[in-house]
């Protein structure tokens, strides 16, 4: 049960990087079009994180993974919008970092469960 809340955590905190990114792009972009939905689901994710917070405690480790998969989330925005709209610029720089950065999450998740399963 506790590796499902550790991944639920690690999936908010993706998610919250895909919105906030997604909604500093739909408020202050001209080539993005505005959208409610980015700034909704920040702040939902930002409630469902924040009480998790409050009534669990995190494990060793899991802070530096979800800050991986926030920045994760932001940097596959990014990525998708300059795919959408090559206007902006090249998505090389977020797509090679955001593959490097999976890679470590990876390692990281798995050197984790091997701990636990000790």
């Amino acid at each position: 049960m506790k590796q499902l809340q550790d991944k639920g955590t690690l999936a908010l905190a993706f998610i919250a990087g895909l919105s906030i990114n997604g909604s500093f792009a739909a408020l202050f972009s001209s080539v993005v079009p505005f959208s409610i939905f980015p700034i909704l689901a920040l702040v939902l994710t930002v409630y469902c994180l924040h009480q998790r917070y409050l009534n669990r405690t995190m494990p060793v480790g899991l802070p530096s993974l979800a800050a991986a998969c926030f920045v994760l989330g932001v940097l596959l925005y990014s990525a998708g919008v300059r795919v959408e709209y090559p206007a902006i610029g090249s998505n090389f720089v977020p797509s090679i970092l955001s593959v490097v950065l999976l890679f470590w999450i990876l390692v990281k998740v798995r050197s984790r469960k091997a701990e636990t399963s000790k």
